[in-house]
C-alpha cells in the first residue's frame, strides 16, 4: 500500500530524535505552496537545488586545482556531494534530519566563484564599499532571487530552515527578517551538521588530492600528530605506492575525524542537556558550542588545517593557478564594467534595481572556471593559456 503524507511524518517522527527539525515544522516558504502529497519539504527543496543551474554549474567550479590540472581532483560539485554525503551519516547516528542535512549540503556552494577561494577574493576586493561579496550569502541569493525556473516566484522558495541552514555564518544577510531569526535561534543541528562536515571534508580530500598532485610530501606528512593516527591504520603496501598511501590516508582521516565528531556531539547533547529544538536554541544563545571536536582532537586538527594553508593552499603551483584566476576575473569585471552589451539581458535588467556593480558581480559568481576563461576568449580580451 502506498504511504501518503501523513504516513511519512509519522514514519519520520519516529525516527527523530527530539532536538532534530521536523518536516512538520519546515519553516514557512516565503511564496506559499500546497504540500506535494508524497515528498515532504526538505525533500522538495533538495531536489529544487538538484535540479538547479547553479548546481549543475558546480562541476567546473575550482576546489584547489582547476579543471585543466586532472580528472580526479575535487571539484565545488564533488567537494559538495562529499558533504552531503557525511553530514547524513552524523546526522542518521544522532536522530537529526538528514533530508534538512543533506538539502542543506547540496545548497551551501551554490554562490561560490570561480578560480575557488581565489575568486572569492578578486571579486571580494572588486566590490568593496560596493556591497561586498562572500559567497556564503551569494548562496542565499541564488535560491532566494537568482535562479529562474518557476513563472510564479524568484529563487527556489525553500523552506524557512533551509535557508537558515545556508546562513552559515549568521551576520548580515540580504534577508533581514532571517537574520534577525537566525540571530535569535541560532543554527540548526542539522545546519552545524553540515558546517563541521565542510570541514572535515575539504580537509580529508584536500590531503589527499595534495598528495596525490605531488605538492604534498609523505615525509612532512608524517610530522602532523594526526598522522601517527593514520598511520596506524594503514594497510600493509609497497612504500613506493603513494597513490595508495595518499587514497587510505584520505579515508582513514575521514573516519576518524567524523567518528571524533559524532562521539563529541552525543556527549555534549548530554552535558547540556539537550531535549528539543528550543535547547539548541538556549545553547547557542549562551555560547555553548554543541558541534565540535574532542578537546584532544580539535589540537590536532587545528594542526592540519594549519599545514594545509601553508603547504597546499600556498604551494607556488596553486598560488600560480590562483592568480591566473583572480586575473581573470578582474579582466572581465572592467570589461563588463565598459561592455554592458555583453552581460546577458536577464542580469541587465535588475541594473536599474541594483546597479551594475551587483549585476557584474552575480553574473561572474556564476560563471564556472571553462566559461569564464571561454568568456575572455570570446570578447577578445588579453588571454593567456591556463
Amino acid at each position: 500500500m502506498k504511504k501518503g503524507r501523513n504516513e511519512l511524518l509519522e514514519e519520520e517522527e519516529k525516527i527523530l530524535a527530539p532536538y532534530a527539525v521536523g518536516s512538520r515544522n519546515p519553516g514557512e516558504r516565503e511564496y506559499p505552496e500546497p504540500e506535494h502529497p508524497y515528498r515532504l519539504p526538505f525533500q522538495r527543496d533538495r531536489d529544487r537545488i538538484i535540479h538547479s543551474h547553479a548546481f549543475k554549474r558546480l562541476e567546473y567550479k575550482t576546489q584547489v586545482f582547476v579543471y585543466s590540472e586532472g580528472d580526479h581532483f575535487r571539484n565545488r560539485l564533488t567537494h559538495t556531494l562529499e558533504v552531503a554525503g557525511i553530514s547524513k551519516t552524523i546526522s542518521k547516528v544522532l536522530g537529526l534530519n538528514e533530508d534538512l542535512s543533506e538539502t542543506i549540503a547540496l545548497a551551501h556552494d551554490l554562490g561560490h566563484s570561480p578560480f575557488g577561494h581565489a575568486g572569492q577574493e578578486a571579486l571580494s576586493e572588486l566590490m568593496r564599499g560596493k556591497g561586498g561579496f562572500e559567497h556564503n550569502k551569494q548562496s542565499l541569493r541564488v535560491v532566494q532571487k537568482l535562479e529562474r525556473r518557476y513563472p510564479d516566484f524568484p529563487g527556489l522558495n525553500l523552506c524557512g530552515e533551509t535557508l537558515l541552514g545556508i546562513m552559515k555564518h549568521g551576520g548580515d544577510y540580504e534577508t533581514s527578517d532571517l537574520s534577525d531569526v537566525r540571530r535569535d535561534t541560532g543554527p540548526s543541528l542539522e545546519a552545524m551538521v553540515v558546517d563541521s562536515s565542510d570541514e572535515i571534508t575539504y580537509s580529508a580530500h584536500d590531503l589527499e588530492d595534495g598528495l596525490e598532485s605531488g605538492l604534498l610530501t609523505l615525509s612532512d606528512v608524517k610530522e602532523l600528530k594526526v598522522w601517527k593516527r593514520i598511520e596506524d591504520s594503514l594497510p600493509k603496501t609497497n612504500p613506493s605506492d603513494k597513490d595508495s598511501i595518499s587514497r587510505s590516508a584520505g579515508r582513514i582521516l575521514l573516519n576518524l575525524m567524523v567518528s571524533d565528531l559524532i562521539d563529541s556531539i552525543d556527549s555534549r547533547l548530554q552535558e547540556y542537556s539537550i531535549h528539543s529544538r528550543e535547547d539548541v536554541s538556549f545553547a547557542f544563545q549562551n555560547q555553548k558550542k554543541l558541534v565540535q571536536f574532542s578537546e584532544g582532537f580539535q589540537i590536532e586538527f587545528k594542526e592540519l588545517k594549519s599545514y594545509l594553508f601553508g603547504k597546499l593552499y600556498r604551494h607556488p603551483e596553486v598560488s600560480r593557478m590562483s592568480e591566473r584566476g583572480k586575473e581573470t576575473i578582474f579582466l572581465l569585471f572592467k570589461h563588463f564594467e565598459s561592455h554592458p552589451e555583453s552581460i546577458p539581458e536577464s542580469y541587465r535588467n535588475r541594473e536599474e534595481e541594483e546597479g551594475r556593480m551587483r549585476i557584474i558581480c552575480d553574473y561572474i559568481a556564476g560563471m564556472t572556471d571553462r566559461f569564464a576563461i571561454e568568456k575572455l576568449k570570446r570578447e577578445g580580451i588579453l588571454w593567456f593559456p591556463y
